[in-house]
């Protein structure tokens, strides 16, 4: 895996997957930046997200089970001083489809908390990560 990051101006990046995916990366006013993208720390709590709402997806769809949406809200600490690194993340679940139960929802969140998401392993070195989920049966 590779990934290439360019200085763009002031605090503004250009990050590119080396799949050919682009993203900005910004700072704010005070720090010289215009806002103009997310913050690269925000950018690993997004890929965290990212990473394990994919492994909850293809666990419940690999089992059969009818998922028709997932969508993570996830929350995080950073420490006081410097490095500020992630020291607590939540991430809540919102799992949409037919005839999901608790333990399948919650067995495939574990799964990617503790076998599957790298991101989440990794950045769990630093932080207290904890989950919760809900179910919305849909027709």
């Amino acid at each position: 895996m590779k990934a290439r990051v360019k200085w763009v101006e002031n605090a503004m990046f250009l990050a590119e997957s080396g799949s050919g995916h682009t993203l900005v990366m910004d700072g704010p006013p005070e720090s010289g930046g215009r806002n103009l993208g997310a913050r690269p720390m925000e950018t690993l709590l997004m890929g965290m997200g990212g990473c394990t709402a994919f492994d909850v997806v293809h666990i419940l769809r690999k089992g059969r089970h009818d998922v028709r949406d997932c969508e993570l809200q996830l929350e995080a600490e950073r420490a006081e001083s410097d490095p500020k690194v992630f020291t607590r993340i939540h991430v809540h679940f919102v799992v949409k489809g037919k005839g999901l139960s608790d333990a399948v929802v919650g067995r495939a969140v574990q799964l990617s908390a503790e076998k599957y998401c790298s991101a989440s392993i990794m950045l769990g070195k630093t932080a207290q990560i904890t989950h919760d989920y809900e179910i919305i049966e849909v027709e």
